[in-house]
């Protein structure tokens, strides 16, 4: 991979606006007049199941396919979701996961059977991945997304917090232009507040870690 080169592994659970979030990103760079090819994998999204997309970024792309460890960056919007597929990350890699947690079927099966059992935290996830890297940004993005003035705007939350990153190709007017072009009209103006809000978020925890545009 070139050094112009960015490949992000998107990662959610069904209903979160991750394929909106990856067409927003699309958009962004085909306005930026920056190459970019997407693979996207859909599970059982009305059930709430895992959702993943491959992006990569960079003129010498010929695969929409991220290798194993072959990825700068993971965005999860949510955090059992980033572990699920951290073999992607390369070493050192980013983590830009969202707090929260929806907890799959068959753990909670695990707790009807075994009242002892413990539902796995945010705290492991992230212990799990430190394995991995040391650049692990978590943000509460359900809760930002409120601040915003809807619930609904966590994936743009998050992509305001990937945007910060000093290696992430996108300009963000070109970001912004395309929210604002594939999200409804009445709801533009929250949508463009909470990726502002995502962008402080990542400023007080992401940037303390790894580089970040000015």
């Amino acid at each position: 991979m070139t050094s112009d080169e960015f490949s992000i592994y998107m990662s959610g659970v069904g209903g979160q606006g991750l394929v909106l979030l990856s067409n927003v990103i699309g958009s962004a760079c085909a306005s930026a007049g920056i190459r970019a090819l997407t693979g996207e994998q859909h599970g059982l999204s009305q059930r709430s199941g895992s959702i993943n997309i491959h992006m990569r970024i960079g003129e010498q792309i010929r695969s929409p396919l991220i290798p194993v460890a072959g990825a700068d960056a993971i965005l999860a919007l949510e955090a059992l979701e980033a572990l699920r597929y951290v073999e992607h990350l390369k070493p050192g890699g980013v983590v830009v996961m969202n707090k929260r947690i929806q907890h799959p079927i068959i753990e909670t099966i695990g707790h009807m059977k075994d009242k002892t059992a413990k539902y796995m935290s945010v705290e492991d996830v992230k212990a799990r991945l430190s394995e991995v890297t040391d650049k692990i940004a978590v943000i509460d993005a359900l809760a930002i997304a409120k601040q915003a003035g809807n619930a609904l705007t966590e994936n743009i939350v998050m992509l305001g917090a990937l945007s910060t990153l000093e290696a992430f190709p996108v300009p963000e007017e070109a970001l912004k232009k395309s929210i604002s072009e594939n999200v409804p009209k009445k709801a533009i103006e929250v949508n463009l507040k909470a990726f502002d809000l995502g962008k402080k978020a990542a400023f007080e925890t992401l940037c303390n870690i790894v580089k970040c545009k000015k």
